[in-house]
């Protein structure tokens, strides 16, 4: 019995680590670079919305019985985070750098916020009702999450 948090922890500090390359590229106007640093993001992002949503959110909802609660909350965040996503892939792909910025510090805030409630609040009560299976919840996990550095270039 291991506890979940850890591993959604350091892969929320990850997915930072790639979003602040990316950004580094962009304001640097360096286009190639930027393009692979947020392909990086992008993907790993994606990847751990799916390990939260294929993966931890059910095991959580069928254990606690909490099928409106804060994994329906964070469900609405990632898809505001995918409209994010997509718009600075556009302003990206445009070479447009201010509109880039403007789209990912939106992106941050709500990362950061969302982060936020995700390690205080939803993460150890994951780790209270799923203590039994908490094994087999974490390799799905990191399946999930592994997948990502087997896509990336």
């Amino acid at each position: 019995m291991r506890p979940i948090a850890p591993l959604m922890v350091d892969d929320h500090r990850h997915c930072d680590d790639l979003f602040a390359r990316a950004e580094q590229a962009v304001s640097a106007h360096a286009w190639d670079q930027a393009s692979a640093a947020y392909a990086a993001f992008k993907a790993a992002m994606l990847h751990h919305f799916s390990a939260e949503e294929d993966v931890l959110f059910p095991a959580f909802e069928a254990q606690s019985g909490m099928r409106n609660g804060p994994t329906q909350v964070m469900r609405v965040e990632h898809d505001q985070m995918r409209g994010l996503l997509a718009a600075a892939q556009e302003s990206l792909n445009a070479h447009d750098a201010d509109d880039y910025l403007g789209n990912t510090e939106t992106l941050l805030i709500m990362m950061q916020q969302h982060n936020m409630k995700e390690e205080h609040v939803l993460y150890p009560m994951c780790d209270d009702h799923l203590q039994a299976q908490s094994d087999a919840v974490l390799q799905r996990i990191r399946q999930q999450l592994e997948a990502v550095d087997a896509s990336a270039p």
